[in-house]
C-alpha cells in the first residue's frame, strides 16, 4: 500500500507522460484537473484528483527505427525517406514526425493533406491503399491548433502502418477532404465533423451521422457540457452532474 495521498499520487501519475524527458515534464503547466476538465460544474467521473499537463509538441529524432522499438535506423525510417524522395515540398508539407509506443505520426500541414495523402497511397514504395479510418482529437489549450483530424493508413502491400495528423483552429476547423483519395473515409470525416465540428472541405456530403440534424454543438469536444441537455425524443432532460451522484 502506498504512503502518498490521492492528491500526491496523481501528480505524480501526470508526470509520466511518454516521449518526454524529466526536464520537459517538470516544466508543462497544467492543463486541466479532473478526468473531463468540468469548471462549472462537479466531476462525477471518479477522477476529480487526476491532474493532466499540457504536453509539450516532441519531435522524435533520428533513427526512428520500427516496430518492437529498435533504435538503429529501420521501418520508419524508410518510410520518411520515401515519402520525403516523392513528396517534393516535404519539409514545408510535414511539421513534424512523432515516434511513440512504436508508431509513426506524420503531423501534415493540412494545406498539403491531399497531396501527401496521395503519395503515400500511389508510390510504389509506400502503398498506403487502405484509410481504415478518420478521427478527431480536441485540445482546448493547444492555441491555434485545438482540433486534431487522424488519418490511420495501411499497406496491404508492405504490411505497414502510419498515421497522417492535421490541425485546425476552432476559429477555423476546416480541413480537405480525403474521400477523393480514399473513399473509404467518407462516414468516418462524417462521424468526425458530427462529434468535433471538423469540417472537411470537398466531402460529397458533410452531414450529421449519429446526432440528429437539428443537434446543437458537437459532444465529444472538451467544452461541450457534461449535463443539462435537453432528450426532446423522450421529453427528459440529464441533469448537471453536480445535481447526479458525486464522488469524492
Amino acid at each position: 500500500m502506498s504512503s502518498q495521498n490521492p492528491e500526491q499520487q496523481a501528480e505524480q501519475g501526470a508526470d509520466k507522460l511518454p516521449a518526454q524527458t524529466g526536464e520537459e515534464r517538470r516544466e508543462q503547466p497544467v492543463a486541466r484537473k479532473g478526468m473531463f476538465g468540468a469548471r462549472t460544474t462537479g466531476d462525477t467521473s471518479g477522477y476529480g484528483g487526476l491532474v493532466v499537463r499540457q504536453s509539450p509538441k516532441v519531435s522524435a529524432q533520428r533513427p526512428y527505427g520500427g516496430p518492437g522499438g529498435a533504435a538503429e535506423a529501420g521501418e520508419f525510417d524508410e518510410i520518411a525517406d520515401e515519402l520525403e524522395r516523392a513528396v517534393p515540398d516535404f519539409g514545408d508539407a510535414i511539421e513534424r514526425v512523432v515516434v511513440d509506443r512504436g508508431e509513426l505520426t506524420f503531423f501534415v500541414k493540412r494545406e498539403h493533406l491531399a497531396t501527401v495523402a496521395k503519395t503515400m497511397r500511389d508510390e510504389p514504395s509506400l502503398r498506403f491503399e487502405l484509410c481504415s479510418g478518420v478521427s478527431g482529437v480536441h485540445y482546448p489549450d493547444d492555441e491555434g491548433a485545438e482540433l486534431h483530424s487522424v488519418v490511420h493508413l495501411l499497406s496491404i502491400t508492405h504490411n505497414r502502418r502510419v498515421r497522417l495528423e492535421a490541425t485546425c483552429p476552432d476559429a477555423d476547423p476546416h480541413v480537405p477532404s480525403l474521400v477523393p483519395v480514399y473513399p473509404t473515409s467518407d462516414w468516418h470525416e462524417r462521424e468526425t465533423y458530427d462529434f468535433f465540428g471538423i469540417v472537411y472541405d470537398g466531402h460529397p456530403a458533410l452531414t450529421r451521422i449519429e446526432m440528429p440534424d437539428d443537434w446543437v454543438g458537437h459532444p465529444q469536444r472538451k467544452d461541450y457540457p457534461l449535463g443539462g441537455i435537453p432528450v426532446e425524443y423522450r421529453g427528459a432532460e440529464i441533469p448537471p452532474p453536480d445535481e447526479r451522484r458525486s464522488y469524492v
